[in-house]
């Protein structure tokens, strides 16, 4: 359904630091730096099929999180969804909501965790409880 994702950033530094490690977490690798004539700077992070970029604004104007968001990462354990909370933590990332771990509700039970990258963006590491 999705051909990519793509989020921005006022600092690039600081979101490739904070993207290589919890994206590392997934198994995705260095990501590719694209520098348009603009100036305009982005990531690209290839993993199992997907794309997910960071990018600085191409209009000049400052990113901002979008209220309501949020960017959900397939994960494959509660051991995963928690390094993936715990590595964004370490490179410049905010916890948010409940600590990473198992939640009931309509959908079955999830193993969850939520942080804010560097520039605001709602992240999720999701893992099906079986």
């Amino acid at each position: 359904m999705f051909s990519h994702i793509m989020v921005g950033s006022n600092d690039i530094e600081a979101s490739k630091k904070f993207y290589d490690a919890v994206l590392g977490v997934l198994g995705a690798g260095e990501p590719s730096r694209d520098v348009k004539e603009d100036g305009t700077v982005r990531l690209f992070y290839f993993h199992g099929g997907s794309i997910f970029s960071v990018s600085t604004p191409i209009d000049g104007n400052p990113a901002t999180a979008g209220n309501g968001s949020t960017i959900g990462f397939a994960c494959d354990s509660l051991e995963q969804v928690k390094a993936f909370h715990d590595a964004g933590v370490a490179n410049g990332g905010t916890s948010i909501e409940d600590p990473p771990g198992p939640r009931t509700g309509a959908m079955g039970t999830l193993n969850l965790s939520y942080v804010r990258d560097p520039s605001g963006n709602k992240l999720c590491a999701l893992h099906r409880a079986g």
